[in-house]
């Protein structure tokens, strides 16, 4: 199967920042794909290249095969970006908004789509509504909304649930799966890994412009080889075991340890303290646990 986004050398420097070197990836047709990063890893600057608002110093990328400067209507129409700013016009209406995006692609007679779209996004009942009298999160799913009103087949969530409420967050997974289950491909970007690890068949991570990391979520998350043991206790945690620590919530104690062997080791070694356990339990590591080993190693 061809890729959906194909970026090959891809380069950008802005001054003295490099802000991607040499960017190489391939994302599959109706693959759920996870971009993730910390703050300034050129996440949306390869967004921005891919929507044609920023050029590429070298290299290129193409949406559905269609280069993104070459091709540029073409490449555009096969992709909807929810970006991370709230950017609307305040003159309009939901329901007006989202016809004018339709225009912007020449479509015509797209109602009956657009009103699933809100329907799907609960905007159905703020279709008459300015857009200056929505609420941050509602401006949130308006933007959701234009990104889908001429239905392409490659769909970029640029941190879409920043800042909004756990219903919303719902519904919109809820309506993006079933896009996905359609075949649209889509690629998430998101400081809230929780939703990448349960979302994302497959991730790439990238760091200082470069791509450090890429595989399925189920690979990724072999790479720790370690386990927690968060403990609740009676009484103070054993010096010895005060190096395994890692965070965890007020009241609680959470070690990392290599593994199944180690649990009975520790938890002699809380006994023979005179410890009293209140509670225990033996926790996988996570995507956020990978995310931070990748980011120190790399």
């Amino acid at each position: 199967m061809s890729a959906a986004i194909e970026f090959r050398d891809v380069h950008k420097r802005f001054g003295e920042l490099q802000a991607l070197s040499g960017i190489d990836l391939d994302i599959r047709q109706g693959e759920f794909f996870g971009l993730l990063g910390p703050n300034g890893a050129g996440k949306t600057t390869l967004i921005s290249i891919l929507a044609g608002l920023v050029r590429a110093d070298r290299g290129s990328a193409r949406v559905m095969g269609y280069d993104v400067r070459a091709d540029y209507r073409a490449a555009r129409r096969s992709l909807g970006v929810v970006p991370q700013e709230l950017v609307f016009d305040p003159f309009f209406s939901v329901r007006e908004t989202l016809r004018i995006q339709s225009g912007y692609f020449g479509i015509r007679d797209n109602l009956a789509w657009i009103d699933e779209v809100m329907q799907h996004l609960d905007l159905a009942a703020k279709a008459d509504v300015n857009m200056r009298a929505l609420s941050g999160g509602m401006k949130r799913r308006v933007l959701v909304a234009q990104a889908l009103v001429h239905k392409p087949p490659v769909i970029v969530l640029d941190e879409p649930t920043a800042g909004v409420d756990v219903e919303l967050r719902q519904a919109l997974w809820q309506f993006i799966r079933r896009l996905n289950r359609e075949g649209h491909t889509i690629v998430l970007t998101t400081h809230y890994l929780e939703e990448a690890e349960a979302l994302c068949g497959r991730i790439a991570m990238l760091k200082q412009g470069r791509v450090v990391a890429l595989d399925s979520t189920a690979n990724l998350l072999k790479r720790v080889h370690h386990l927690f043991l968060r403990l609740r206790l009676a009484g103070e945690l054993p010096g010895e075991l005060r190096s395994l620590e890692h965070g965890g919530p007020a009241g609680a104690h959470v070690l990392r340890i290599r593994g199944y062997d180690d649990v009975e080791q520790t938890l002699a070694t809380i006994r023979r303290a005179g410890c009293r356990i209140e509670e225990m339990e033996l926790m996988q590591p996570d995507l956020e646990d990978v995310f931070v080993d990748v980011m120190q190693r790399s």
